[in-house]
């Protein structure tokens, strides 16, 4: 009985942590964390870095097979909270893969910035509810 306990929370434990996306992060220069009321703005492949940044580091979306939660929209919300966890306070879109015939998710490269300025007044994506 107990081997069964054992292997079925094995199995429940892979369940869960395979259905979101492969992250994969690289941060260079770390700066300390951002409050949740500092702004944070999501820059998508239109969208011109302004001048005067300090790159904080990449991040990478990819798909994990049996990834469910993988939307622009969530991948996005996602790369925001990385970016405060690290300092940074601009998030770009460098490469975007739409789900396709391969993969129901979106894949992303994504570059994280610190600007000095206010990041509100950049033309920027704004997040949709999925």
């Amino acid at each position: 009985m107990k081997k069964i306990t054992k292997i079925l929370m094995l199995i429940i434990v892979i369940g869960i942590t395979s259905c979101g996306p492969k992250i994969t992060s690289n941060f260079t220069n770390p700066l300390p964390k951002l409050s949740i009321d500092e702004n944070v703005a999501l820059l998508d492949i239109e969208h011109n870095i302004p001048e005067n940044v300090v790159k904080v580091g990449d991040l990478r979306f990819q798909d994990s097979m049996l990834a469910t939660d993988c939307s622009f929209n969530s991948l996005m919300n996602k790369a925001r909270i990385e970016a405060r966890k690290n300092g940074a306070n601009i998030v770009k879109v460098i490469e975007k893969k739409k789900p396709d015939l391969w993969s129901t998710c979106y894949r992303l490269k994504i570059e994280l910035y610190k600007y000095d300025g206010d990041v509100s007044s950049l033309p920027q994506y704004t997040l949709k509810i999925d």
